[in-house]
Formats: structure tokens, C-alpha cells, sequence
């Protein structure tokens, strides 16, 4: 091995490059990370308990789509993690599927109503002015309340109803659950 100008090796800075590249390559690897393939419900997931994927409503009829789901590339990053449907206030607002109400008030200054589904998803509606309580057993399509005051989302818009979905601690596409696409396969 040839010795550096400075007298150390030669060896251990050529590989240098190659030792870091590896690294980046390992922590990208294992450092979770928002991208549109992991935040898409899979086809599977959107199928119901019941195994019918007809048993996801919108929640606001007909759905118009304002603004659409956005994640962040790190969870602490902005983004708009749900969608935006068009909706004056006073419209009803539908549970999405089947579940239990697990909140039904107000949040951060506005109505706010959480379904917790059978198969583990939770779906977020606000703002809404709830006519369920936190235990409730709700139906696909039963009415939840009416879209309130305290809209954040819709800035110029006439009003809006946000809507989101979390599996855990991750957000997800809520409007995959109504238009879940095709299967992707992605290579290993």
C-alpha cells in the first residue's frame, strides 16, 4: 500500500466514496419514508370485512374533489394528508364505511368526527357539527352530522369538507378507498 503525502494510506480514502454511497444506499433503505406507492390503500385493504368494496361511501354527495391528498416526503414535513371535498356548511356528512365513533367534537377550534372501522382504518371528517357521540356504532352512509364552521382547508373556496384516513400512525389516500385503481406489482 502506497503512503499519502501525509504519510497515512492511500487505501482507506479511495474506498472512502464506495464506503459512503453503501451507507446512504442502507439508510435509505431502512428509513421509512411517504412516497405515493406507500400511501395507496391496497385493493385488499379496500375491500370491506364484509368483502364487498361497494361498502365505502363518499362521505359528501356527490364527491368533488378540491384539493387532493398530498403527504409529505417526512413525517414531520408540511402536507395535506387527506382530501378536500366540495361542501357548503350545513351539508350531511356520511360515515365512509362501518365502524365506531371514537371522537365526535371540537379539535383545534373546529367540529371534528373520527370513525375507527373494523378492519383497523380510521377516516377523519372535519369541519363537522356532529349529531354522533364518541361509542356510536355507525353504518356505511348513515349521516354524521352537518359540514360546521372552522374551515381551514378550502381558502377561497365556498366551504369544504376534509377528509382523511390513517392506518396506525400513517396517512393514507382517502380517496382510494372509493377509486382504489389496479394492483402494481413493484420489484422487490
Amino acid at each position: 500500500m502506497r503512503a499519502a503525502r501525509h504519510g497515512g494510506p492511500v487505501l482507506p480514502l479511495m474506498l472512502a466514496p464506495t464506503v459512503l454511497l453503501a451507507t446512504v444506499a442502507a439508510l435509505a433503505t431502512t428509513t421509512p419514508a411517504v412516497s405515493s406507492a406507500s400511501t395507496a390503500v391496497s385493493p385488499s385493504s379496500t375491500a370491506s370485512w364484509n368483502g364487498s368494496r361497494s361498502s365505502w361511501r363518499a362521505p359528501i354527495e356527490p364527491p368533488v374533489l378540491v384539493a387532493a391528498f398530498a403527504p409529505p416526503a417526512r413525517r414531520w414535513l408540511p402536507g395535506h394528508r387527506g382530501v378536500d371535498l366540495r361542501a357548503g356548511r350545513g351539508r350531511p356528512v356520511h360515515a365512509a364505511g362501518s365502524g365506531t365513533v371514537t371522537w365526535a367534537g371540537p379539535l383545534a377550534g373546529r367540529g371534528v368526527v373520527v370513525v375507527t372501522h373494523d378492519d383497523g382504518l380510521r377516516t377523519t371528517y372535519e369541519p363537522v357539527d356532529p349529531a354522533v357521540a364518541e361509542g356510536d356504532r355507525v353504518e356505511a352512509g348513515q349521516v354524521l352530522g352537518t359540514v360546521g364552521e372552522g374551515d381551514v382547508h378550502c381558502g377561497r373556496e365556498p366551504g369544504c369538507l376534509h377528509w382523511g384516513l390513517r392506518r396506525g400512525e400513517d396517512y393514507l389516500d382517502p380517496w382510494r378507498l372509493l377509486h382504489p385503481g389496479r394492483a402494481v406489482l413493484l420489484p422487490p
